[in-house]
């Protein structure tokens, strides 16, 4: 089961308004698991790019704030660090879909000011701690500005003891994991998230949910 979560959006609603939205909707299915026909020991959290960010923030929430256990964490080259200004960034910045402009313009209408940024419910890279964390898959793509920064999200979890599975899918940028239907690699890389998601939760889809 795929639950998809309507969180409120900037700039109308402000972070942490997004953060609080997915955190209590993860909360919500498992409380309610019966509702819904899943088993609450078996839900992962996942998404692509600022719903990657959110994922990995509700991950530390759920760790935090005394649950949900999570199985499994799905990050397709999620936003980590605001404020990044790593070399994937200033080389892929420009005339790759993605661009430090854009991304300059989503962090101001996104936070309620600047320094907020440094905080790590908006720059889960900025945790000073992610022990425990639930098991992740990291998909990045070679020509993303985003790369290095989930890159480093993935090494710091692995440093932490958390089991992390990256995968750099070359030759890549930004989205390509929406377009399966002309891309042959990104229809590979679905194939991967679906099977580390299997694997993580079992085979019995029914049981299982992924947020």
């Amino acid at each position: 089961m795929v639950i998809s979560v309507e969180y409120r959006l900037a700039p109308e609603h402000k972070y942490p308004a997004a953060v609080e939205d997915s955190y209590a909707a993860t909360r919500y299915v498992a409380e309610h698991a019966a509702e819904f026909g899943i088993d609450p020991n078996r839900i992962a959290v996942g998404g692509d790019s600022a719903g990657g960010n959110l994922a990995t923030v509700t991950a530390l929430l759920a760790r935090d704030r005394g649950g949900p256990r999570l199985r499994f964490q799905l990050l397709i080259y999620p936003v980590t660090d605001l404020l990044d200004n790593s070399p994937s960034m200033q080389e892929f910045g420009h005339d790759h879909f993605l661009t430090c402009e854009a991304m300059d313009w989503f962090t101001e209408n996104y936070l309620p000011g600047r320094d907020a940024a440094r905080e790590p419910m908006a720059s889960p890279l900025n945790a000073t701690d992610v022990r425990g964390l639930a098991p992740a898959m990291i998909i990045t793509a070679e020509c993303d500005p985003l790369r290095d920064q989930a890159e480093a999200y993935a090494r710091k979890l692995q440093s932490a003891g958390v089991p992390v599975e990256l995968k750099r899918y070359e030759g890549m940028i930004h989205p390509f994991f929406q377009f399966g239907g002309i891309l042959d690699t990104a229809k590979v890389a679905m194939e991967d998230a679906a099977s580390a998601l299997r694997e993580a939760l079992g085979r019995a889809a029914p049981t299982s949910a992924s947020l």
